[in-house]
């Protein structure tokens, strides 16, 4: 039969540029990208606009208890300490037992650990063992061989009590604009530089500078990123899952390219260059390294309690199909193959 031009496809991305920039009806960017996307697909098909439902909200972070590694403390008089003062680690000591040193911010316990482990595997392995009595050298080795067992969990704990980091994942948070240009750059560098730090710790060369790592941890600080991230691949596979039972519905009618003002393979080429698509594609690349990123500074640290073992394999993975990446690319792909289907079904 013969075909006319659909008018709302040659409009579509005007229209949807104009919703994403407006934030009209309430919503954030991305959801009103979204619904203009799902309600052009819909008279593009010649059915009803979907009525859209609110996606789930990310799960919540492990309680504090439940994240942190049980670390008993090392108890030693001051004596004893002062009878190791050729290994500099006395004024430390006093220093993390101040009362201020008893408050300190988890990070700056990491340093207290990093700089006390330095100081006490550079001593063991000196000439100063030898000058030692037989009760303050086994007293050296058993402070190195605790604190060596010991630092990477201080390591995994510094990092999972902070709140610059736990605030990373705060339910309260919105999905992620799509208006923003490059949203985790600073906060990627970050988190890589937390990953070389944790595998770096046991190097004497490696230095774990105090301003670096806070001025690391004031970047994450900034913004939940992890949850607005979640949230968006949560919100585009809700909204795409939407658009999906419209194309399966459509695709069930024998009478569906009859409907059409246009075939599919012209409504096909309108709606893959449009806003909504672009952010799509846009979302998943920076989806991919922000969770790629965090993947690799998880594996950096020792093993993971069970409570967030199981909140990264739920939220945080890479593979698990319930998991909001690959839902979310799931959902993507079958979006795609119910497009080719119609361009097949309507050439």
């Amino acid at each position: 039969m013969e075909r006319t031009r659909f008018p709302a496809v040659e409009a579509a991305r005007a229209l949807m540029l104009a919703a994403l920039l407006a934030g009209c009806d309430g919503r954030g960017g991305g959801d009103t990208l979204l619904i203009r996307y799902q309600n052009d697909l819909a008279e593009a098909l010649g059915t009803s606009e979907p009525q859209p439902s609110d996606p789930i909200n990310i799960g919540a972070f492990p309680e504090r208890r439940e994240r942190l590694h049980d670390i008993p403390e090392t108890r030693d008089g001051m004596l004893n300490i002062y009878a190791l003062r050729e290994c500099r680690i006395t004024s430390l000591v006093a220093e993390r037992n101040s009362q201020l040193g008893r408050v300190a911010q988890p990070s700056q316990r990491w340093i207290y650990e990093l700089e006390l482990w330095k100081r006490l595997h550079a001593c063991w392995h000196s000439e100063v063992p030898d000058a030692l009595s037989d009760a303050s050298r086994e007293r050296l080795e058993w402070l190195t061989r605790t604190k060596t067992e010991q630092l990477p969990l201080v390591s995994w704990n510094s990092l999972f009590d902070s709140d610059e980091w736990t605030g990373s994942f705060s339910r309260a948070s919105a999905p992620l604009d799509p208006t923003e240009a490059d949203p985790i750059g600073n906060q990627l560098e970050a988190i890589e530089w937390l990953r070389d730090a944790t595998l770096n710790q046991f190097s004497q060369e490696w230095r774990h500078d105090s301003s670096t790592l806070e001025g690391h941890l004031d970047n994450l600080r900034r913004r939940p990123l992890t949850a607005e991230i979640l949230r968006a691949l949560l919100l585009a596979e809700q909204r795409l899952g939407e658009a999906n039972t419209l194309l399966e519905a459509s695709l069930s009618d024998p009478e569906i390219c009859h409907r059409l003002e246009a075939s599919g393979t012209e409504l096909q080429a309108a709606f893959a260059i449009g806003p909504a698509i672009e952010w799509l594609d846009s979302l998943d690349g920076m989806a991919s390294r922000w969770l790629i990123a965090i993947e690799e500074l998880l594996e950096s640290h020792v093993g993971p309690p069970q409570a967030f073992a199981e909140y990264r394999n739920r939220w945080l993975s890479l593979d698990n199909p319930d998991a909001p990446l690959p839902s979310f690319r799931d959902a993507h792909d079958e979006h795609l193959r119910h497009w080719q289907a119609l361009t097949q079904r309507c050439p």
